[in-house]
C-alpha cells in the first residue's frame, strides 16, 4: 500500500433495530468515552439504472455528516478491506441482540 493511499475501512454497527454497513476512510477512539468515531465516508457512485434504496437511504442519513459518534456496544464489527463495497441497511433477525442488556428489569 503506497503511503498516499488511504486505507478502507468496512464498519459495522447496530441502530434502531437495524444492521448498517458503512465503508469509511478514518475510523478512531472518540475522546467522547465509550464511543467509536467515524469519518470521510465512501459511497458508490452508481452508474446503473436500479438504483438500491437502502444506499440510497443512507447516502440521505450521512449527506451532512462530517464525522459520527457510535456507541462501542453498538459496533458488531470493523475491518479493513481492500475493495469497497455497497453500502447498506438491512434489519435485524430475531438472532442479533444488542449488548450489554440492561441488568435491571422492572416487575410488571
Amino acid at each position: 500500500m503506497s503511503a498516499s493511499k488511504k486505507p478502507l475501512y468496512r464498519i459495522e454497527f447496530m441502530n434502531n433495530g437495524e444492521h448498517y454497513e458503512l465503508y469509511v476512510h478514518e475510523v478512531s477512539q472518540s475522546n467522547l468515552f465509550g464511543f467509536i468515531e467515524i469519518a470521510d465516508f465512501v459511497w458508490d457512485t452508481h452508474t446503473a439504472i436500479v438504483l438500491d434504496p437502502s444506499h440510497e437511504k443512507l447516502k440521505s442519513e450521512f449527506a451532512d455528516v462530517n464525522r459520527t459518534f457510535i456507541p462501542l456496544h453498538s459496533v458488531l464489527k470493523i475491518d479493513e478491506v481492500k475493495k469497497q463495497g455497497t453500502a447498506k441497511i438491512t434489519e435485524l433477525n430475531d438472532k442479533v441482540t444488542q449488548f450489554p442488556r440492561p441488568i435491571y428489569t422492572p416487575k410488571n
